[in-house]
Parts: structure tokens; sequence; C-alpha cells
């Protein structure tokens, strides 16, 4: 095993994934990590947020401010539809994407209970949905039968009370699987470890340190109790984020976000939950028109042969901001992505962690 601080680097700065290597130019200077547990900022029961301040902009490529009304919440016809058709007196969130030169691959995500962000660069917006299903349930988020790379995550739910009463209904991942069959590579990361499989020969790290690690193609970055990169050298490269909470929380419990940050290898055959996307997806998006929620119009959407009731909203990225994120405009699409994905969302459920392309 060889430590290249070098490649590492480099790889930090294409990906904007940011660790000790790369402080030095990030614009606004993280504050200093304390030791103990964060807590993570959770939705409120309407899916709002509260009011934080957000990662600098240029870190991420996204800013949040408010004002009484929306001038660009996705793109253009958009904006001038929700401005003139919609009667807004209460300031409501308005956001502004920001596209970087140097980042030529979207990024395709699953977090929290989960949310699963699809970038849509074509169109200078996002989409989004949910899936729901049951603690211990995993879930096929990648897969390409010609790389040999497969991504799979399982479920966990919220603590459950003293008698056994289940407290809440939500989901989060607990586990992800990432293998790759032609480097005979398994990769096992949980809120506690990282578990690297590498033919006979096995590796366990722990989330409280900051290593950078390369052998041959692969390189393993993990930020200490904040997120880890790996990349293959062979056009895949995935963030990971923990999400830890206070240990005496009486309802949740840590878990983990996924992120594809360069999937521009992998073949036209890639397929799950994010991989159908990584070739690109086209909507049309028309007769935008007030919801029962003032601050999230409903519409009409166009894609894939289907006529869908969307929901404009907003999600969270926390590739590289674990503790707050940065808001993500999305259309929403309702019933686990029912019209948006292919098929339904039980066809991507898989028997085991590790389950083969």
């Amino acid at each position: 095993t060889l430590f290249r601080s070098e490649q590492a680097l480099q790889l930090s700065l294409k990906y904007h994934f940011v660790t000790p290597l790369t402080s030095m130019v990030v614009t606004k200077p993280e504050d200093d990590e304390k030791d103990e547990p964060l807590i993570v900022d959770k939705p409120k029961e309407d899916g709002s947020y509260s009011d934080t301040q957000h990662s600098n902009p240029q870190r991420i490529g996204y800013s949040y401010r408010q004002q009484s009304i929306p001038q660009n919440i996705g793109y253009s016809d958009i904006q001038k539809s929700i401005g003139q058709n919609i009667g807004y007196s209460d300031p409501i969130p308005q956001f502004i994407v920001y596209h970087d030169a140097g980042q030529n691959t979207p990024t395709y995500s699953a977090d929290y209970d989960p949310h699963f962000i699809i970038h849509v660069p074509e169109k200078n917006d996002s989409l989004c949905f949910n899936i729901d299903e049951e603690p211990g349930v995993v879930l096929n988020l990648v897969k390409d039968p010609l790389s040999g790379i497969a991504v799979n995550g399982q479920l966990i739910g919220d603590k459950k009370s003293s008698s056994g009463e289940k407290l809440s209904n939500s989901t989060y991942f607990g586990k992800i699987g990432i293998s790759h069959k032609l480097m005979d590579l398994k990769i096992e990361v949980t809120p506690q470890k990282i578990i690297v499989r590498n033919g006979k020969r096995m590796t366990v790290f722990s989330w409280l340190e900051t290593i950078s690690m390369t052998q041959g193609s692969l390189t393993l970055m993990i930020n200490k109790k904040k997120n880890m990169m790996l990349s293959t050298g062979d056009g895949a490269a995935f963030v990971i984020v923990l999400h830890q909470v206070w240990k005496k929380h009486p309802l949740h419990q840590d878990f983990l976000g996924f992120y594809t940050v360069d999937s521009h290898k992998f073949s036209e055959k890639s397929h799950g939950l994010l991989g159908q996307f990584f070739h690109g997806i086209d909507f049309e998006v028309s007769d935008i028109h007030p919801s029962s929620n003032p601050q999230k119009p409903d519409a009409t959407m166009f894609v894939k042969n289907h006529k869908l009731t969307v929901t404009r909203g907003w999600q969270k990225d926390y590739q590289n901001d674990p503790k707050i994120g940065v808001i993500v405009p999305c259309w929403f699409v309702h019933f686990n992505g029912t019209g948006l994905i292919d098929g339904v969302h039980t066809d991507y459920i898989v028997p085991s962690l590790f389950s083969s392309v």
C-alpha cells in the first residue's frame, strides 16, 4: 500500500473534495472541528429547513437568500410563470444555480430518508424523488455490467421506544456496499468504520482519522468524522458522507449519504436508481400553477413518455458540508419516483449489500 499525497491532492482538486490537503484553496475556512458529535440539520414536517447560514456558494455551486418575489428558481420560463401567476407576499427562498467550468460531470446523490437528487445541467435544474421502504431493505443505486461496478445501500430506521414501539417511519442508509468485479474489490461503509477487501486482503479504517491511501488505480480519502471519497481511476468517483447525531438522541441514529461525482466513463448499460441517469435525462415542464403550499407550485412534467404532476421544492446537498449542506432546488416526482425511474422502485431491491451486477 502506497500513500501518495500528490495524487490525492490532484483528485481532491478535480472533484472539489475538500480535505486538509486542499484547505489552502477553499475561499472560506471551515470552522474549527470539535470532537463532540455533530447534530445534523433535520427537515421540518413541511419539508422546510431552519433558517441557518449555508455554505460558501463558491465551494459547492449554490447560493441561498430571501426576497418577496422569486426571480430565479431554475430557469427563465419557470421564473416568469411563478412571478406572474402566483401572488407571493411572504419572503420565500430564491435559488441561483451556478455552473463550474471545471466540473464537467453532474452529481447524482441519495441522502437522508432517502432523498434522491439528479442534476440535469442541460436544463440548469434538478429532479428529485424519495424512496419509501422498510429498514433492512437493500437498494441498488448503481450497476454497470461492463465495468463491473455496483453500489448498493441498506436502509436503517429510527430508534424504537423502550417498549419496542416504532416512533417514526423514516429510513436512512446505514450501510453502503461498493464492489468492483474487475479489481476484485469490495468496500463496506458504515457509520462506524470502512472495510476494504481486495482479494483475500482486508483493511479496516476508522472515521476517527484522516487518511489518504493509494493502491494501484484505487484512491481512498477519509476526512475525519465528515466524509470519504473513493476513486477507481477509470471514470468512477464516489463521496460518502457521515451524518452523526447525539449518541443519546431518543429517536435518530447515525447514517450515510451517497454521491456520485464522476460517472463519465460508465457504459450505456449503467442502471440502478442513480445509474440510469448517468447518460442524461430529457424532460419538459409546463402549466406551473399554485398548490396547497404557496411556496411549492405544482406543474406538469413530460418525461420518458409519461405525463406527471410534479412539485417545485428543494433538497440539501451535504457532500462537502455534512453539518449544514446547501440548498438544491428541484422538481419533486411523487410516489417513489414513479414515471421518472424505469419500472417501479421495488425492481431495485436486491438480496444483499454486495449483490453483483
